[in-house]
């Protein structure tokens, strides 16, 4: 596999808030075109479109397959599937590379590859400008077949507003798979592999005669993706959490990587007091969404969120006292186990959904409360959420009797 294929598969593999916000902010506007650069540069920051592809129809079918393959990291081959579906569907015909099988393989791989990157390169530029980095650092991707030039930038370290970046922020061509890197000081950017000793040559703007942009950078390719969008796609990340409840879904199992990641750092700030403020554990799922709503259960919206109080408050210590509470492992991997439950019941005297989910060591259960008022979060208005209100180990008898009893309706799975 080459370092591109690695490079894109890490990028499928881990979307993140801000990648899916600059994709889906093209998906606003599908645009036809009949060549590849009909479109230039900063115009692919706000537009969608597949060189050859007219109708809108079909335009938004390919823009929701390319859509599915970033957020859920299906891969290439899923996405050929889909293409080849929606070409035999829509009966498009005469785009570039019909006809021959390696031929489809390169469109597909150009398309999938393309959005993939620049979309990447657009979040990750917007986190660069939120986090206030005032040095940005060049890095080579370690394709096999490197570019000269892209080598030859390679631990260059300049500030983050010099001119450079407007131009020669990666991927500076088909199938680059540079990647900038912020750093606070000189130090932090050597750690991150910048050379201090590295400078631009005296020509480094001069356009290419044959390509009209600088050397090294393929034609269409001399601007900073996600730049012209960089703020709106900031904006459009933090507003992920308040979707309705099927596109939040959707989207947090695309996130599911990035909120396990972070879910340690909160329970550490939770149990060293240094955080008040709730902590995200994930999403409802599309197929726990889909029971609820066969059982005319509508949330508001698809995040599920837990008060630093059932960690580490009151409630936690009672359930301590009991012998019931749920070990230190239990809440480490609590996102990925809620995101497959091993049961979902309504709880019919309080309207609370439960989840029974695996433990280490035994099931857990842990209860949440749809559309809960949610206070005011870091100046954020108050808003409907699903919030946890307890997390304990269950006896699994008494949810038996509870279920006979009428007192629990099993939503999906199985209680044993």
């Amino acid at each position: 596999m080459s370092a591109p294929d690695r490079g894109m598969r890490a990028v499928l593999g881990r979307p993140f808030a801000e990648q899916i916000a600059a994709f889906r902010l093209r998906l606003g506007n599908l645009v036809p075109t009949s060549r590849w650069d009909d479109l230039r540069h900063e115009a692919h920051d706000r537009a969608f479109m597949v060189a050859g592809a007219i109708g809108a129809d079909l335009l938004a079918d390919l823009g929701r397959a390319v859509d599915r393959a970033i957020t859920e990291g299906t891969g290439l081959e899923a996405f050929r599937q889909d293409f080849r579906e929606i070409v035999a569907r829509r009966g498009w015909h005469g785009w570039t590379g019909e006809g021959t099988a390696a031929g489809e393989a390169w469109r597909t791989r150009v398309i999938y590859r393309t959005n993939a990157a620049t979309t990447y390169a657009a979040g990750r530029w917007a986190q660069l400008m939120e986090g206030g980095f005032p040095l940005l650092v060049y890095r080579h991707g370690g394709s096999r077949e490197p570019r000269p030039q892209h080598l030859a930038w390679d631990g260059l370290i300049l500030p983050a507003d010099h001119p450079f970046w407007a131009t020669h922020a990666p991927p500076n061509g088909w199938g680059c798979s540079c990647y900038v890197l912020g750093a606070r000081d000189e130090a932090a950017a050597r750690r991150l592999g910048g050379d201090p000793g590295k400078s631009l040559p005296a020509n480094w703007n001069r356009p290419d005669a044959r390509t009209g942009a600088p050397a090294g950078i393929d034609r269409g390719w001399a601007y900073a993706p996600g730049a012209s969008a960089a703020e709106t796609i900031t904006l459009a990340a933090r507003k992920l959490a308040e979707l309705p409840a099927r596109l939040g879904a959707d989207l947090g199992r695309a996130l599911a990587p990035q909120v396990s990641a972070e879910w340690p750092n909160w329970l550490q700030a939770v149990g060293s007091r240094r955080d008040h403020v709730p902590g995200l554990l994930g999403a409802i799922s599309p197929t726990v969404l889909a029971a609820l709503e066969r059982a005319g259960i509508s949330p508001s919206s698809a995040e599920i969120m837990v008060s630093p109080g059932i960690v580490a408050g009151q409630k936690a210590r009672r359930h301590q006292a009991k012998g019931d509470a749920l070990s230190d492992a239990d809440w480490q991997s609590l996102p990925m186990r809620m995101a497959q439950p091993r049961a979902v019941l309504l709880d019919l005297e309080t309207q609370r959904i439960l989840y029974l989910v695996d433990g280490s060591g035994g099931p857990g259960q842990a209860a949440i409360a749809l559309d809960f008022r949610l206070k005011a979060r870091r100046g954020a208005p108050a808003r409907a959420t699903n919030m946890m209100v307890s997390a304990y180990r269950p006896n699994l008898m008494e949810l038996g009797q509870r279920l006979a009893a009428g007192r629990l309706r099993l939503l999906m799975g199985r209680v044993e």
